[in-house]
């Protein structure tokens, strides 16, 4: 895939994952939509690598159509990469045995809604528009891939809703691509393990938490750094015999239950 003059849509941009590889995909060529819901900091982002802000909410299809018309007035859209997403903790039954301590359905409903049905609804709009393209030189007409995780397959004590979003981005990743195939279109998933992003910035002892988590990674022993992730993506992206699969980028940890 060369992304000279193509455009590409990165949902939850602003920050982390998303602005690693909002920025790597910039620096390939692209033209990139970047996707979220933080003005200033995505507003900032658009303008240090030339590309467009984009407000979406991924729970509103209107929205993402909205970012999809964008990105095609800026060339062919021939990327999505699906970042944006929430987390949860907490534990399915509560210590009182009552039912109003069990876990928040709401909550659960919310994060299956951003991370999984709000991937799929942009997976679905963005690759109809893709499949409208005439395909380039390796015969793609696009490429997709979803930023899951390791809770997916190693899911922690209280992690149920996060872990069933992110593994039904997994379950989802073959079938969507058979589906795909047909128009020339590739989707993968990548699920990074634990990497150094601003859900660990709090306090004073930031700094000794990440470290001390680091220590379960097998090698190397620290946080995963955005662009190794963003890395990873890209080549999902690039290798036009690259399909269907779902690949950790976790330097080796497999999460303990707690």
């Amino acid at each position: 895939m060369d992304f000279n003059g193509a455009s590409a849509i990165v949902t939850g941009a602003a920050s982390g994952i998303g602005a690693a590889v909002a920025r790597q995909l910039a620096a390939a060529g692209a033209t990139v939509v970047v996707a979220d819901l933080q003005a200033d900091k995505g507003e900032a982002l658009a303008k240090e690598i030339g590309g467009v802000f984009v407000s979406v909410d991924v729970t509103d299809t209107e929205q993402i159509k909205a970012a999809v018309r964008r990105a095609s007035e800026l060339g062919p859209l021939r990327v999505l990469v699906n970042s944006a997403g929430i987390g949860w903790a907490q534990r399915t039954i509560g210590r009182d045995g009552e039912v109003d301590s069990a876990h928040d359905l709401d909550a659960f409903r919310k994060v299956i809604a951003i991370n999984l049905v709000g991937s799929f609804d942009a997976i679905r709009v963005a690759a109809t528009e893709m499949s409208r393209l005439e395909p380039t030189e390796s015969g793609e007409r696009g490429a997709i891939v979803n930023i899951a995780s390791v809770a997916a397959f190693d899911g922690q004590i209280g992690q149920a809703a996060y872990s069933a979003s992110k593994g039904g981005l997994v379950g989802l990743t073959l079938p969507v691509a058979r589906d795909l195939s047909a128009a020339a279109i590739r989707l993968n998933t990548v699920a990074p393990g634990l990497i150094d992003t601003p859900i660990y910035d709090f306090g004073g002892d930031a700094e000794a938490f990440k470290a001390k988590l680091g220590e379960s990674v097998l090698f190397p022993k620290r946080l995963g750094q955005p662009e190794e992730l963003a890395s990873m993506v890209l080549e999902c992206l690039r290798n036009p015999y690259m399909n269907g699969e779902t690949v950790r980028v976790d330097g080796g940890i497999r999460m303990p239950p707690k």
